[in-house]
C-alpha cells in the first residue's frame, strides 16, 4: 500500500499536467522509492489511482529498465551489453561482474547487496564499455576498474 504521502505526492504530479496520464512515469517513480520495486498490488492501486486498467500501468513498469517488479539489491548494476558496449568487450565486462559477484543477470546477491541487469543500451556509446549502478554511470571500463569501483561501494 502507498503511503499518504506518496499519494498526495502523485495527486500533486497529476494536477500539474493537462492529462493526467502524463504523470504515470515519475508517480511509479515514487512508488518504487518507497517500496523500493513495484509490486502488482502497488502497481494495481496505481492503476486505480490514474483510472487505467493494471495491463497498462504495467505495460510501463516493464518497458523500463529503472522500474523493479521484485525485490533488487542495495546497489543495482546495469551492464549495457549493446552493440557499442559489446565492440568495446562488454562481455569481458559481464563475465568479469558475474565471476566477482557470483550471480547471473537477472539475480540479486544473497546478502541483498547487488543486482546484476542486461540492459539493451545506456546511451554512451562514445564512453563504451558502460554500467550504471543505481543512478551514476561509469565508464571506459576493464575489469581492474570494475573491482576499483565494486571496493568502493563495500
Amino acid at each position: 500500500m502507498l503511503s499518504e504521502s506518496a499519494c498526495r505526492q502523485i495527486q500533486v504530479l497529476m494536477g500539474k499536467y493537462p492529462q493526467k496520464r502524463s504523470a504515470l512515469i515519475p508517480s511509479l517513480q515514487i512508488a518504487q522509492k518507497e517500496a523500493g520495486y513495484l509490486s502488482s498490488d502497488t502497481l494495481r492501486e496505481i492503476s486505480a489511482i490514474f483510472e487505467l486498467s493494471p495491463s497498462e500501468v504495467n505495460e510501463v513498469a516493464s518497458f523500463y529498465t529503472m522500474f523493479y517488479k521484485k525485490p533488487v539489491g542495495k546497489y543495482v548494476i546495469q551492464a549495457c551489453t549493446n552493440i557499442s558496449c559489446m565492440l568495446c568487450n562488454a562481455e569481458e565486462i559481464m563475465a568479469h561482474l558475474t565471476k566477482r559477484l557470483g550471480i547471473e543477470p537477472g539475480e540479486t546477491t544473497p546478502d541483498q547487496k547487488y543486482t546484476l541487469m542486461e540492459v539493451e543500451c545506456l546511451g554512451s556509446c562514445g564512453t563504451s564499455p558502460v554500467v550504471q549502478i543505481n543512478e551514476k554511470y561509469y565508464e571506459d571500463l576493464t575489469p581492474e576498474k570494475i573491482d576499483a569501483i565494486l571496493d568502493s561501494l563495500e
